[in-house]
């Protein structure tokens, strides 16, 4: 909540308190997120292991990020529904499913970047 006695440095300190707080609510309560952002380690880990190129490791942090921004989002948007409306409906189904379709379009697009990024990597081990 703002409080109006902030000024502008102290209100973005604020903001930041805020935000941090919700991303470590997010992993450690929400396994969609502890799922993606595991994930995401384990790219990193290969990114590290493969020795991916600068503009590589920037394409994969992009897609991590949205990826887990994206799952976010959704996360709230169903809490959100569920608040306005906790039994089945219909409509808010609906909208959680599209929702959680926006994660799956992310999801799909971080993975092709994935394998473009290491199959040629991987064939070249073999």
């Amino acid at each position: 909540m703002k409080n109006p006695n902030d000024g502008f440095i102290r209100g973005r300190i604020r903001s930041f308190k805020f935000a941090f707080q919700g991303a470590w609510l997010l992993l450690t309560t929400e396994h969609s997120i502890m799922v993606q952002s595991s994930l995401g380690v384990i790219m990193i880990i290969a990114g590290f292991y493969f020795n991916i190129s600068p503009v590589e490791w920037m394409i994969q942090i992009l897609a991590i990020s949205v990826v887990l921004a994206t799952e976010a989002l959704n996360t709230g948007i169903e809490r959100v529904a569920d608040f306005i409306h906790p039994d089945y409906h219909k409509k808010i189904g609906i909208i959680k499913d599209v929702a959680a379709g926006a994660v799956t379009f992310v999801a799909l697009g971080a993975l092709i970047i994935g394998l473009i990024i290491y199959v040629p990597k991987i064939l070249n081990l073999i």
